[in-house]
């Protein structure tokens, strides 16, 4: 098999949890169900902030935004997931392989850009309220909107272009359950030290900066309400960020505890660690910014009344 490259191959074989079958199986039924959560929750949050014009605010702009970007995320790799973990035969053609790849860094970039974009939304939102309704006007939501996700797809062609030329010498076995690059690239027989130069500055410069970003617009954030001098003042200022907050926090947290961590000899701990990040975190989200916060709830209801069955 040596010196044949990818393109002489059909197939990827993806491992998955392979080894431990009866854990497959309970991690296909909580992957269904979460993978429904998601589809559901996120099209909800959708559908309420185009239906509802109470939500037509840059906050809720942004935020339907990120449940298209998880939708699109999980879609590109549960459904083949699902499908591997319930068959015998846990193949991924080459295309669909590196189309996982292509989307998957997409929407990982473009999510890093838009928590920065919602982090600086807040910061106008609290710092400068009376010149926030001019400065994050429709038009600027559309284009801060259309630069994360043109940053996305822009960084994502260019890695998964330098991962597709390298050669893999038959090598077509990946130890995980989706295309992730890191893996892939374990299969190169070439020396791949270019590539990973490139996913280190792109970490650096696409995924900690706008987490810098994030940081330095909540130091801001948190001394305009501390200078607030009711409680109720303070506590409803607070509010409208602690849902922005929390999906940064589960987000950055994961990425961080999975890159940052000492290299697991076991592959399946960095396969649950994946499992967490790519899956649960997007259920999380819908869930995040549904619970406990009035005008969702205040628009679900608002729809629903709508609806011809519901009236009476």
């Amino acid at each position: 098999m040596e010196g044949v490259n990818w393109t002489s191959k059909k197939d990827f074989v993806l491992l998955g949890f392979s080894e431990y079958p009866k854990t497959e199986i309970i991690i296909f039924l909580l992957c269904l169900v979460m993978y429904t959560v998601i589809l559901l929750g996120n099209s909800i949050i959708i559908a309420l902030t185009i239906l509802d014009c109470h939500l037509h605010t840059p906050m809720y702009f942004f935020l339907s935004n990120l449940s298209f970007l998880d939708i699109c995320f999980t879609s590109s790799f549960v459904p083949k997931m699902l499908a591997n973990f319930s068959s015998e035969r846990k193949t991924i053609s080459f295309s669909g392989c590196f189309i996982q790849v292509h989307i998957s860094l997409a929407m990982g970039t473009t999510e890093c850009v838009l928590l920065a974009t919602m982090a600086y939304d807040r910061y106008m939102a609290i710092c400068n309220p009376l010149r926030y309704p001019v400065i994050m006007n429709r038009r600027h939501c559309v284009q801060l909107v259309v630069v994360a996700w043109i940053v996305g797809f822009l960084n994502s062609t260019m890695e998964t272009i330098l991962v597709i030329g390298l050669p893999f010498c038959g090598k077509n076995i990946i130890d995980h359950f989706f295309c992730e690059i890191l893996a892939i690239l374990k299969l190169a027989c070439v020396d791949i030290s270019l590539n990973e130069i490139i996913m280190l500055m792109d970490s650096i410069v696409l995924a900690f900066s706008p987490l810098l970003l994030i940081v330095v617009s909540y130091i801001f954030i948190l001394s305009a309400i501390l200078r607030i001098n009711s409680a109720e003042g303070r506590k409803k200022a607070f509010s409208t960020c602690s849902a922005h907050l929390t999906v940064v926090i589960v987000f950055y947290g994961t990425i961080l505890f999975m890159y940052m961590k000492p290299k697991s000899k076991n592959s399946i701990t960095d396969k649950f660690i994946t499992l967490f990040y790519s899956v649960v975190t997007p259920m999380l989200n819908p869930l995040i910014y549904s619970l406990r916060n009035k005008e969702v709830n205040g628009a679900l209801r608002n729809v629903l009344k709508r609806l011809p069955f519901m009236r009476s």
